[in-house]
């Protein structure tokens, strides 16, 4: 007997044959009947390329989450303004364009406005296209959201901007979003400094007006004082006329000295003439004092001099009693033209005063709650939870192109749904090419046009 070195072939052995997806039940064995066992199956046995599915959609995920540039939150909140201030009503009403003045005019703008509070008007200037302009030429914001025209760059700050009110506090808060925290805490801060300088501006209550006008009438009246003044010293100084109702009573009453020592010298000499002669000492010594007690009286009494004169004669050091009635006409308007502007600053220098404290009370103020810190936390992207939803997503995604992919398969192919789907896609394969190639048919007679007529 001979014996081959090799072991004996072994018959190859048929696989058992593919049972396909979702076949009858009655092919099915005991541990089949569950109804979600066979999709289980199905994944199980694609489960490497699901896997990979989920790789990759792990590291695309990702990679978009850190590429989304990070954004900061800057919050300020501001206290309610004071609701019976009319100031605030008048400001919004010179927002809406509306005029007028008192209680009236800021329940007029409330109803047209449809402003519920103080709050609301706070939010809608804020809200206002001064606001957003000056705010988007103090940070360039037309260069940083590249924003071709002023109407774009309002529409992606408003985007950016929230402004809300808490109904039960009235409290109104102001968050800002930006790529940079330093600059996002900035912007916030502007829109305070905005409002309060727009409220104060806008404000047109009865208490500004008031203090404007005194503004302007005290500038005239104190510039009267001044020329009134000037002009009472200089017509003092020029015709000595310190108090003329003053000087008039001392020059008369030192006249009456004069002419009573006049007399008491002239009764002297009739006397002394019956006595002595004329050459007599005592006699000329007499004659010489009334000579000058004469000089005096008409020195004082402006005996020859031109009443019309206005200067007084240079040896005088006062005006004669000639003289002073015309003086103290003159002088007379003259100092009460300058009681009368005194008194008038004087009266509205208190008004005035009263009316600037008027207008602060009327004036609503910006009272900061929170002020706009620098945050130290970003807002946005929430990175881990991008990267979850898009990877649990193309999974999902995945998985049901596995069970569809499988449904069809399994599926009678004289089935009228499926005949029904195959047309319907031959259909829009047919329709598709079709526009493509007319598009290329389009692109062509264009470029011969073009050819053509640069040839001409």
């Amino acid at each position: 007997m001979k014996y081959s070195g090799s072991a004996p072939l072994r018959q190859a052995v048929a696989d058992p044959p593919e049972k396909p997806f979702l076949s009858h039940p009655e092919d099915r064995s005991e541990d089949e009947t569950s109804p979600v066992l066979p999709y289980f199956r199905l994944l199980w046995s694609r489960r490497r390329l699901i896997f990979r599915v989920a790789l990759y959609s792990l590291l695309a995920s990702a990679a978009v989450a850190y590429l989304i540039p990070t954004q900061f939150d800057a919050t300020t909140r501001l206290m309610p303004p004071d609701s019976q201030s009319s100031g605030l009503a008048m400001a919004a009403a010179a927002m809406a364009g509306g005029g007028g003045a008192g209680g009236g005019l800021g329940a007029l703008a409330s109803d047209v406005l449809g402003l519920k509070s103080s709050s609301d008007i706070f939010v809608g200037i804020l809200g206002s296209r001064t606001v957003q302009d000056e705010l988007i030429g103090r940070f360039d914001l037309k260069r940083l959201y590249h924003a071709s025209n002023m109407e774009d760059a309002r529409k992606r700050l408003s985007a950016k901007t929230s402004i809300t009110v808490d109904r039960k506090s009235q409290i109104i808060q102001i968050a800002v979003t930006d790529h940079k925290p330093e600059r996002a805490a900035a912007m916030a801060q502007a829109y305070v400094d905005d409002l309060n300088r727009l409220v104060a501006d806008l404000s047109t209550s009865a208490a500004r007006r008031e203090r404007i006008f005194l503004e302007d009438r005290l500038a005239g009246v104190t510039k009267g004082l001044q020329e009134a003044e000037r002009d009472f010293s200089q017509f003092a100084s020029k015709n000595t006329a310190i108090d003329v109702h003053e000087q008039g009573k001392a020059m008369v009453e030192a006249a009456a000295n004069l002419q009573g020592q006049m007399i008491a010298a002239q009764s002297q000499y009739q006397a002394l003439r019956e006595i002595y002669t004329d050459n007599n000492p005592r006699t000329r010594s007499v004659k010489a004092r009334i000579d000058e007690l004469q000089r005096q009286l008409e020195k004082i009494g402006g005996k020859g001099e031109d009443v019309d004169a206005a200067d007084t004669s240079k040896d005088s050091l006062y005006p004669s009693i000639r003289k002073l009635p015309l003086l103290g006409v003159t002088w007379a308007d003259l100092y009460r033209r300058t009681k009368i502007q005194e008194v008038v600053l004087e009266t509205l220098t208190k008004e005035y005063e009263m009316a600037k404290v008027q207008e602060a009370k009327e004036i609503p103020t910006v009272k900061v709650l929170d002020v706009a810190n620098i945050p130290d936390k970003k807002s946005f992207p929430p990175r881990l939870a991008i990267i979850f939803i898009g990877t649990m997503i193309a999974t999902i995604v995945v998985m049901i192109w596995i069970l569809s992919s499988a449904m069809w398969n399994s599926t009678d192919p004289r089935d009228p749904r499926k005949m029904f789907a195959r047309q319907m896609l031959a259909d829009v394969r047919g329709d598709w090419s079709q526009v493509s190639k007319k598009r290329a048919n389009d692109s062509i007679a264009e470029g011969g046009d073009h050819m053509a007529d640069g040839k001409r």
